[in-house]
């Protein structure tokens, strides 16, 4: 392999790590838990806890006073009340709570923003996010190559005009966000539907088969016997993804599959907190009235320290 050669494998392999293209490898994206806790308010609040701020910063409440809890837990109120009113409603707390648990996305977002954000006017365009992620493969492309890029790039950009709600082919960071985490947005999830199709119809005649269904998660590789995994896949193909009872999945129960409509955690958690803080049972809360329960919301030191005594006592 000449220097050359070295060269363009060292841009392949940047090019799908710190500028990945959008493929999906994941098939099905559930409302996850809130927390791995157990949520028993009389048992402790950590579930609580877990969902008002993510799993890590709830840790870092752990180690503070209940003075420095309630400094910090008053200046956020500030954050969760969007309009300003002076109130934080059940839905302003629910987007809170989606914020705090996919904190993850947004970080992802901040660190693919700077790589395409070429010209620095806190806009990403299509030319700049082409320029980042395949000018070099597309300026010297490589024919033994067998992974299509020009495919993937069409592809991306099919998702960066429709994440572009005003068709001008530059993209907010909101814009951008949609683009890099479809699955997120309600107006981008018929491309996942359309991706994940496209993906796994090897035969290209717009619906996924028995056999599509299984390949896409299991290579046979000349085994004469399947996992009982693969049969259950089977099973659960035949049983629920092919509602209809045709023997193909179509784009209505692909989106079914990968998109299910589960429990909205997040809604429930912030009614739940408005229900236990809510002292004058106005349907909406103060910042004095999140401050005042700020053991449900955040703890801290004395508050564990304080039920580990009653739990001492108990025994």
């Amino acid at each position: 392999m000449d220097f050359s050669q070295l060269l363009l494998c060292l841009s392949l392999f940047v090019a799908t790590t710190l500028s990945k293209p959008t493929e999906k490898k994941d098939r099905v994206h559930h409302d996850a838990q809130l927390s791995d806790k157990v949520h028993d308010d009389a048992e402790s609040f950590d579930y609580d806890h877990d969902a008002f701020l993510g799993a890590e910063d709830a840790k870092t409440f752990d180690q503070l006073t209940p003075e420095e809890s309630k400094e910090r837990l008053g200046k956020m109120v500030g954050k969760i009340d969007a309009d300003r009113d002076g109130f934080v409603t059940a839905e302003e707390l629910r987007d809170w709570i989606k914020f705090a648990q996919k904190r993850w996305i947004y970080e992802d977002v901040e660190r693919q923003w700077k790589g395409h954000d070429l010209n620095g006017d806190n806009l990403v365009s299509w030319e700049e996010y082409k320029n980042a992620t395949y000018g070099y493969i597309l300026d010297d492309p490589d024919p033994d190559n067998s992974f299509n890029y020009n495919q993937m790039m069409l592809r991306d950009e099919r998702r960066f005009k429709l994440a572009d709600k005003d068709g001008d082919l530059i993209t907010t960071k909101e814009e951008f966000t949609a683009f890099l985490h479809p699955e997120e947005y309600d107006y981008m999830k018929d491309i996942v539907v359309l991706e994940t199709m496209e993906d796994i119809d090897k035969n290209g005649d717009g619906v996924i088969d028995l056999e599509e269904y299984i390949g896409d998660m299991y290579n046979h590789d000349g085994d004469a016997d399947e996992p009982e995994w693969v049969k259950t896949e089977r099973e659960q193909f035949m049983e629920f993804r092919d509602k209809n009872r045709d023997g193909k999945m179509d784009k209505e129960e692909t989106k079914d599959w990968i998109l299910p409509s589960d429990y909205d955690h997040a809604e429930a958690e912030a009614r739940h907190l408005v229900y236990e803080s809510d002292q004058n049972k106005d349907g909406k809360l103060t910042r004095e009235e999140i401050v005042d329960k700020y053991d449900l919301f955040v703890g801290s030191q004395a508050t564990d320290f304080g039920e580990a005594l009653v739990r001492h006592d108990e025994f």
